[in-house]
């Protein structure tokens, strides 16, 4: 095989061509290296390069073949981690200049779990200072580029990982999500994105056991590969106290499945949202593809009072219990977003928050009625198509002015107030070329009915065939 044909190739069929030998670990590894040794200057996805450590492990890993050894599910394949996972002996600098020389002595949950079944760990993916924000820039390696449009940003903050991903660098990749920071850079990228119910996969280190609105989980370029590495990374750990008990084995499932009488909710604003006009017709666009699987679509939209107002209370109670001491100790060194995001949770009293919680919990039953009516809600995964590298967050839509810099990622973050399940697959293209993925969102802790459709759909459009022209 040629090397494009091995690092474009998906995982699932990487693992069976390294299991029956037609390719070793090595010549998997090879390929992936070199990729990324010609490609990530251009697009900086990946920040901390461990390519000697990779190949020999590569070799490793084939001589423990040859020895007859049992080869893990993710077995021999190249991946790299977020760059605010805890990784043990690989620098890990969140993003910031404070940690820029940071040596984790152990690995977050999903590393660990990564590493037991099989994969190899390459490198560390760039990301926005602190994970905070969908735009992938730092002040220690810089911006990550589009691989569609070097002059448009990747989103975040799984920027890096999204764009190995789109690039060929990586088969799998690791992400974080509570605004959107899965989804939003795989809408961005053309790959896929999944946010897991809460969870799912457990979350440790953390100093939040109990929180639900961050999550982890994975990125790949096509829902099988996601199902394949969700079947890895899922499952309980008594590190998590919120850890769902079921198994990660359910991910190993056909995903195939009759979608005829399945009842859409369709919703292109989440009722008047403003909406880029280029997102919403490529979305719009697909809407017969639903039709021919048999579905019942219905232009509606959940209530989502009080979401907005539930999401920043929340986010900013996050941002100031886990960056306080940091802000006081180094202000100098962190970006302003986050520590007007502290100072808003600094704001909240009890009184408050007790008040978010009642009127989250109320979203959480209208949610559930509704979803009682409908098997899926569909909606665009960003209110706007990949922005300008230059600009740090989009200010404003449609005429609408933003009033914080992360109040264009409602139509994601929304969705993670509710605790439901949500995948970002390839949708299509605007004019200019530019990714825009699709957001189906599941009932309450169904991921794998979210694979399945988010299958479906992929499987009848092929849009994430369509690689990058590098150099634009």
């Amino acid at each position: 095989m040629i090397s494009e044909e091995i690092y474009y190739m998906q995982a699932n069929e990487l693992v069976e061509h390294i299991r029956k030998k037609d390719l070793t670990v090595a010549e998997v590894m090879d390929a992936h290296l070199t990729r990324i040794e010609q490609t990530n200057p251009v697009v900086n996805a990946i920040v901390t390069f461990l390519p000697d450590q990779a190949m020999d492990q590569a070799r490793e890993s084939d001589k423990a073949l040859a020895r007859g050894e049992k080869a893990g599910l993710l077995f021999g394949l190249p991946v790299a981690h977020k760059d605010v996972f805890m990784t043990k002996g690989v620098k890990t600098t969140l993003g910031s200049p404070i940690f820029k020389d940071f040596l984790p002595d152990q690995d977050q949950i999903i590393v660990e779990r990564l590493k037991n079944a099989g994969a190899i760990t390459v490198g560390k993916t760039n990301t926005p200072e602190f994970g905070a924000g969908s735009q992938t820039y730092n002040e220690v390696f810089g911006e990550t580029r589009n691989p569609y449009n070097m002059t448009k940003t990747c989103g975040g903050s799984s920027g890096g990982a999204a764009v190995a991903l789109a690039c060929g660098m990586l088969p799998l990749a690791d992400g974080s999500d509570m605004g959107g920071s899965l989804r939003n850079p795989a809408s961005f990228c053309n790959v896929v994105g999944f946010r897991p119910s809460p969870g799912r996969v457990p979350v440790w280190p953390s100093m939040l056991g109990w929180f639900t609105l961050g999550v982890d989980g994975p990125m790949a370029r096509t829902v099988k590969d996601i199902a394949l590495m969700l079947s890895v990374i899922a499952g309980p750990d008594s590190r998590s106290p919120i850890s769902i008990a079921e198994s990660g084995d359910i991910f190993a499932q056909p995903l195939e499945r009759d979608f005829n009488g399945t009842r859409l909710a369709w919703s292109c604003d989440l009722g008047g949202l403003p909406v880029d006009r280029r997102v919403t017709e490529v979305i719009e666009s697909q809407r017969p593809v639903f039709q021919d699987f048999g579905c019942d679509i219905i232009d509606i939209h959940p209530d989502f009072t009080d979401t907005d107002e539930i999401f920043k209370a929340w986010r900013a109670w996050y941002v100031e219990l886990t960056m306080d001491e940091l802000i006081l100790k180094h202000k100098d060194k962190i970006k302003e977003t986050v520590i007007w995001n502290a100072d808003e949770g600094k704001k909240l009293g009890g009184p408050d928050l007790s008040r978010i919680e009642a009127k989250r919990t109320r979203l959480y039953h209208r949610m559930r009625e509704f979803m009682e009516k409908f098997d899926y809600l569909i909606l665009p995964v960003s209110q706007v198509p990949p922005f300008d590298i230059k600009d740090r967050y989009v200010k404003k839509i449609n005429d609408v002015t933003m009033e914080t810099y992360i109040d264009w990622m409602k139509s994601c973050y929304y969705i993670s107030v509710t605790g439901l399940p949500a995948i970002s697959v390839p949708c299509g293209f605007t004019p200019e070329g530019l990714p825009v993925g699709v957001q189906i969102v599941g009932r309450h802790q169904d991921d794998f009915g979210v694979l399945q459709l988010a299958y479906a759909f992929e499987q009848n459009t092929f849009f994430w065939k369509q690689k990058p022209k590098l150099g634009n």
